[in-house]
Parts: C-alpha cells; sequence; structure tokens
C-alpha cells in the first residue's frame, strides 16, 4: 500500500468514525431505490420512484394536500427553460427531492425538486442523423432509478447507467444492431435487479425484441424476440417455434415488426413482468404474411418470467393486426371487484379502441368493450378472446376509411387509475385514416417507412375530423363515467390522485385539473405549448408540487395536416412545477420567427412530375415535415422555405448538409431527379394554398351586386 492510498485510507475510516459519533447526519445517498421502497410508496408518495410512480402503473397519488377544494390556489413555483427544440415526453422520477428527466436526444438532467436548480446534465451524444429512423420524433420518454445509478435508453440503442449523485457514466451497453433502424424512446424499467428494455423501429423494417440487463454492470442476462425469425433457422425459443404456424411469406425479410417501444409492469406476488407488443413490418398483412395469420406476438399483452424471460401467457388485442393497432400502450394493474369477486386484473385502451380488462395471473379475457368511435369491429368475442371484424376492415385496392387510425384511440400518453374512485383516465383521441392496399406497387426500401399501407397516397386529416377527450373509465361497468372533450387530439398524458382530482396537459397549451369523481373542471394554467407528457407529484419538506414536461412535438406535431396546425402551439420546451400559493409567472412568448413574404408563382413542371414529387416526397418526407407539406411546427415547413434554402436543396437532402442540426443525407433513397420532383411538388403545395387563401379576399373585396347586396351601415 503506498502512502496515497494510505491516507485514502485513513480519511474513509475517520469519516466513517465520525458518522458514528452522537448527533452526527450523513446525507442520504443520491437516488436510493430498491424493491422494498416502491412497495412502500403505494403508501406514501413523497416520491415518484418508477416510470408508473409503483410497479402497478397506475399514476395515482396518495398525497392529498392539493384536492379538489383547494386546486384553485394552484400556482407556478418554478420552471426552468430547456435547452430543447423537439418533443418532451418524460416522466419525471422523483427521489429524496432530486427530479431526473429526460430531453430529446436522450439527454438526462437531475433538478433539486424544491428550488428548480440544476444539479447535473449529461448528453450521450447521440448523432442526429440518427433522427432519420425515430419514427416519431428524437423524443425520449424517461428514466429508471435504483440504488444509486439513472438508466437511460438512447436513441442510437444504448443502454447507460449513470451514477445519481454526479451524472457521469458508470456503464453502457449497446442493446441493437446499429447497422438496422432500431431505435429506443421508451423508459426502461428495474425489475428484480433487472434492467428491461425494449426499442422501437418497425415501421422501417426490424424485428422487435426486449431484454434484460445486470443493473450492477450491464452483462445481457436474457432477451426475447416477439415474433419468429427465417423458418429456415432454429428459433430462439419454443413459444416462437408454434408462432411459426401463425405466419406465412418472408416475412423476416422485413423484419416482422412487434417493437417493445413503452409499456411495462410488474406484479411482484405473482412474479410477472408484462409487457406490449407493437404493430406488423409493414402494417398491411397481405405484405409481410400473404394468405393471412394471425402473426404472433404482434400487438399482444405479454406476461414473462423475469427471471428467465420465458413466456408465460400471451393474450393478443389485434389478431393479423393492419392497421398500425398497437399494443405498447399502458398495462395497468389492480384489484377489481368482478361478478362479487376480487380479482387480480391488467387493464389497457391499446391503440384499437377496446378496453380490455384480463386476469393477470392467467391472461383470461375477462372484458373488453369500446372505449370510442371503433369502425374496424363489431366487438370482441368473449368466449374466443377475438375480434369480430366488420365487413371490408381488411383493405383492399379500394380505399378504406377506418376509426382509429393509426395514431390509435390513444396512443402512447399515460393513462391513469384510481382506486378511491375506481375510474381509469384516458387520454382519447377520435380521427380516422384512409388505407390503401398498397401491395402492388410496394417496393421495401432499407431505412424507409414500409407500411404498404398506401402511404405515397396519404393526405393531411381535415380538421374538422380530428377531436380529442379526457374519459374517466368504469372498467368494472365497462362505460365511460364521464368525459371532457376537447377540440384537438394529441393531448397529455394523466395523473390521479387521493385529492379527487386528476391532471392532463392539452395539445392547445394548457394544463388542466379536474374533479375526479365528476369531471368538474376546477383549475387550469396556460403552458404556452402543447404538453404531452405524463405529469407526477411528490412531496418535499411535507409540501406537495405537481411537476410535468411541456413542450410540443412527437408524431403528430411531424405529421402534421391542418388538424395538427389548428392548434396553434408551437415548441417552447420547460419544466414546470407547481404548488399550492406559487408565485411564479413565464414571461411573454417570443414573437414568431418571421416567415418568408413572397408571390408564390405557378409550377412549370409537368403534372407527371409534381405526382411523382408527391409520392416520393409522402415515402420519405412527410414523416417529419408532414403529410401534404403541411408540417406540424416542430420541424421546418417546406412551403415556407426561402429561394436560398431550396437552391441549397441538394446539399441539404442528398449531402447532408445539416445533419449536425438533425436533418439527415438521403442520397441512399433519392437522386437528383428525385428531389427535384420534391421540389416541384412542395412549391405546387405552396401556390395552390396562396390561391385558396387568396379567393376569399378577392371575393370579400369584389364590388356588391343586386343578388348581394352591400350590408347596410349601422349608426
Amino acid at each position: 500500500m503506498n502512502i496515497a492510498t494510505l491516507s485514502r485510507t485513513a480519511a474513509a475510516a475517520l469519516c466513517a468514525a465520525l458518522a458514528l459519533l452522537p448527533g452526527a447526519h450523513a446525507a442520504p445517498a443520491a437516488g436510493r431505490v430498491d424493491a422494498a421502497r416502491i412497495a412502500s410508496s403505494e403508501r406514501d408518495g413523497a416520491n415518484w420512484l418508477s416510470h408508473g410512480r409503483t410497479y402497478a402503473e397506475q399514476r395515482y397519488s396518495p398525497l392529498q394536500s392539493v384536492h379538489d377544494r383547494n386546486v384553485d390556489r394552484l400556482g407556478l413555483a418554478w420552471w426552468i427553460d430547456l435547452d430543447n427544440d423537439r418533443g418532451l415526453e418524460a416522466t419525471p422520477i422523483v427521489v429524496d427531492g432530486v427530479l431526473y428527466a429526460t430531453l430529446a436526444w436522450s439527454r438526462v438532467i437531475a433538478v433539486d425538486a424544491r428550488s428548480g436548480k440544476t444539479l447535473w446534465q449529461y448528453d450521450p451524444g447521440v448523432h442526429k442523423a440518427k433522427g432519420r429512423h425515430a419514427c416519431c420524433d428524437s423524443v425520449n420518454r424517461g428514466v429508471a432509478v435504483w440504488k444509486g445509478l439513472v438508466y437511460v435508453g438512447t436513441l442510437d440503442g444504448r443502454l447507460i447507467a449513470l451514477d445519481a449523485a454526479s451524472g457521469k457514466p458508470v456503464w453502457s451497453t449497446q442493446t441493437t444492431d446499429n447497422s438496422k433502424p432500431y431505435t429506443i424512446t421508451g423508459a426502461p424499467r428495474v425489475v428484480a435487479g433487472k434492467v428491461i428494455i425494449g426499442n422501437g423501429g418497425a415501421e422501417l423494417g426490424v424485428r422487435g425484441y426486449f431484454s434484460a440487463y445486470d443493473a450492477r454492470d450491464g452483462k445481457l442476462l436474457w432477451r426475447v424476440y416477439t415474433v419468429p425469425g427465417n423458418p429456415a433457422e432454429p428459433q430462439e425459443s419454443p413459444e416462437l417455434q408454434k408462432a411459426l404456424a401463425t405466419w406465412n411469406g418472408e416475412w423476416w425479410k422485413y423484419g416482422g415488426g412487434g417493437t417493445v417501444w413503452n409499456a411495462m409492469a410488474y406484479d411482484p406476488e405473482l412474479k410477472l413482468l408484462y409487457v406490449g407488443t407493437g404493430n406488423g413490418s409493414p402494417w398491411n398483412r397481405e405484405i409481410r404474411s400473404p394468405g393471412g395469420g394471425d402473426n404472433l406476438y404482434l400487438s399482444s399483452i405479454l406476461a414473462i418470467d423475469p427471471d428467465t424471460g420465458r413466456l408465460v401467457w400471451h393474450y393478443q388485442t389485434t389478431p393479423g393486426d393492419s392497421w398500425d393497432y398497437t399494443a405498447t400502450q399502458d398495462l395497468v394493474l389492480a384489484d377489481l371487484m368482478l361478478d362479487g369477486v376480487r380479482r387480480k386484473v391488467i387493464m389497457q385502451a391499446p391503440k384499437n379502441g377496446f378496453f380490455y380488462v384480463l386476469d393477470r395471473a392467467t391472461g383470461e379475457l375477462l372484458s373488453a368493450e369500446k372505449f370510442g368511435k371503433v369502425t374496424w369491429a363489431e366487438r370482441v368475442d368473449k368466449a374466443t378472446g377475438r375480434p369480430v371484424e366488420t365487413a371490408k376492415t381488411r383493405y383492399t385496392q379500394e380505399p378504406s376509411v377506418q376509426w382509429p387510425g393509426p395514431f390509435g384511440a390513444h396512443n402512447w400518453q399515460p393513462m391513469s387509475f384510481s382506486p378511491k374512485t375506481g375510474l381509469v383516465y384516458i387520454p382519447y383521441q377520435e380521427l380516422p385514416f384512409v388505407y390503401i392496399n398498397g401491395k402492388r406497387d410496394f417496393r421495401y426500401r432499407n431505412g424507409a417507412w414500409n407500411v404498404g399501407a398506401g402511404e405515397e397516397q396519404f393526405t393531411a386529416f381535415p380538421r374538422e375530423v380530428a377531436s380529442g377527450a379526457l374519459i374517466a373509465w368504469d372498467p368494472v361497468r365497462q362505460r365511460a363515467a364521464w368525459k371532457a372533450p376537447y377540440a384537438f387530439h394529441w393531448n397529455g398524458g394523466t395523473m390521479a390522485t387521493a385529492g379527487n382530482l386528476v391532471f392532463q396537459g392539452t395539445a392547445d397549451g394548457r394544463f388542466v385539473a379536474y374533479a375526479a369523481d365528476d369531471g368538474r373542471k376546477l383549475w387550469e394554467f396556460g403552458a404556452q405549448t402543447g404538453v404531452m407528457a405524463g405529469p407526477v407529484s411528490y412531496a418535499v419538506g411535507g409540501e406537495q408540487y405537481v411537476a410535468v414536461m411541456a413542450g410540443w412535438g412527437g408524431s403528430a406535431a411531424l405529421i402534421g395536416g391542418e388538424a395538427t396546425v389548428a392548434t396553434g402551439v408551437r415548441n417552447v420546451s420547460r419544466l414546470l412545477v407547481f404548488k399550492l400559493g406559487g408565485k411564479a409567472v413565464l414571461p411573454p412568448l417570443p414573437p414568431r420567427p418571421d416567415q418568408v413574404a413572397r408571390m408564390p408563382q405557378p409550377v412549370t413542371a409537368s403534372a407527371e412530375t409534381v405526382a411523382r414529387g408527391s409520392r416520393l416526397y409522402h415515402t420519405t418526407c412527410a414523416m417529419c415535415h408532414g403529410v401534404g407539406a403541411v408540417s406540424g411546427g416542430v420541424i421546418p415547413d417546406l412551403r415556407r422555405s426561402s429561394d436560398a434554402t431550396r437552391a441549397a436543396f441538394p446539399e441539404i437532402v442528398l449531402k447532408g448538409a445539416l445533419q449536425a442540426r438533425g436533418m439527415p443525407a438521403f442520397d441512399d433513397l433519392l437522386d437528383a431527379d428525385g428531389l427535384a420532383a420534391i421540389k416541384a411538388y412542395v412549391m405546387a403545395r405552396e401556390y395552390e394554398d396562396h390561391r385558396r387563401s387568396a379567393a376569399p379576399a378577392a371575393a370579400a373585396s369584389a364590388p356588391a351586386t343586386a343578388a348581394t347586396p352591400a350590408p347596410a351601415a349601422k349608426h
């Protein structure tokens, strides 16, 4: 032992001895979370220790200092302006007065939960070109905290453990093959000492799986694939071998899909981990599995032994899914009285529009009813557990309009459950989609969207067909107890509290509190931006706080269209924290950046070129710059591009001149002629919009005629 080591050892011994002296108080270790603390937090609401607060993922806070009789006194305690220009979707984790959250591009922050002081920040250095593979913005939904470490999944597929006190990396492991378009946007969970992480990318052509890593050192312990691979090769499990019978064709060449990108829950008594799986790749079953088949385990709830990764039971919500009806929406555990018997259940409101109640020990279907507008199926047969599909549900060469569309009746925005009211609070949205069988013209393109649903003919959603609501759903009676309607879709996640409150952010820039029992609106705050993330509540020094990440973005904002633009919001990224008597005030919004002012000219390109540009735009550009070239307000609207920017399209689009800002190169999918056609289409859309907006102005300024007399002056 050298002198330096001896000195450090002596100092450590002295500190330990001092800590044992009467009256000495050692500071608590940062990130002190384990299974016992998560279990005790069922009753103690001071912390928010896991993604859904507890293993059951109910997003219910037992705190009640803020309640339905004093919530009108809730005010902004503090806020942080965040260096972030993409969507914020994270649920913060709060441990002993420290709040941990994520920003876009998988960055992590730690903040003093009482004062708002930033304690540390971590940037994993994700290459911005990876944003091309993120179907739904470069978002991240949060971290997990366990025994002094903070875990984050990154957009480029890494799982990183950070020291909770300093934010410094402890270990990092690559969970995906980066030669394929995998991404991670979901929050990890820690179960039985294992970090569970999935991934996304089904639309771009990947095979879904989720993995368990040792929480201490990042060692891979097991991996579960959700769809079978090439049948000529050995399958990874007996369950996948059985699933082969439900597939046809050469699906593995397209990836297959089934990604696990969001929902998980855990029952420590049954020792079962529950995960939800995603849509097929491509969406269109006629392409990925010609001849039909249920295509296990797409759009399913899986119950897994967390020690071995083996499947215990499964339930498929949408057999043979062709509509992007994922089952990756929240999985919530509860005990319900059903027909006079207390049952341990798992509940889900997936994209397909049915609310499912299952026995969480066996997977038995207990009930399933529509919680919104659903046209693809009449009902779910309780005897078989299968949906009864309506006529012409399976789309053909003729356009097929279905509710819900791929945004779902409920998407990733978290729902919550109150044991006090017995109600589930669902962020519901209602908008259809026009599906067309794209099998005839389908050509798989590596690294591009491959859905086979006529995506080259996608059109923007008319404003009048899109709406939303907060639905308070009774899972026992399987009906709505109350509903708060919204004019827009893509509203935020929910949180219920013991104070008879339910909180939710909205797409048009509000943060609202309702009475959980009857839906009375009790309080509202103008957030200045769309609020999508799930709120949390915690206590420091005996004072209750409510916190939410606010920042417009995500797939609806990227895919855009008139229904999204109508919200009128833009991205202003902040962490907002409230308490009773809070007096802080947000500053006024800065003016919007000046838009290009010019008189668009008719496009000289041929109609065939413009049509080709539309097809290429909608298969290459629309998922970020907006369907119909109508941006949702986060990514630049190409109809508003300056002449200089359009002249630089080859450098930007083909050579990646703006990669550092998140605009990757597309020279593998486009050539100069194709890019010129896209440019012609965008300019045609600009001129079309100009003519449409100019027509009412011209009509208003036209002289009055006998048939349309001018209004009389009023005195």
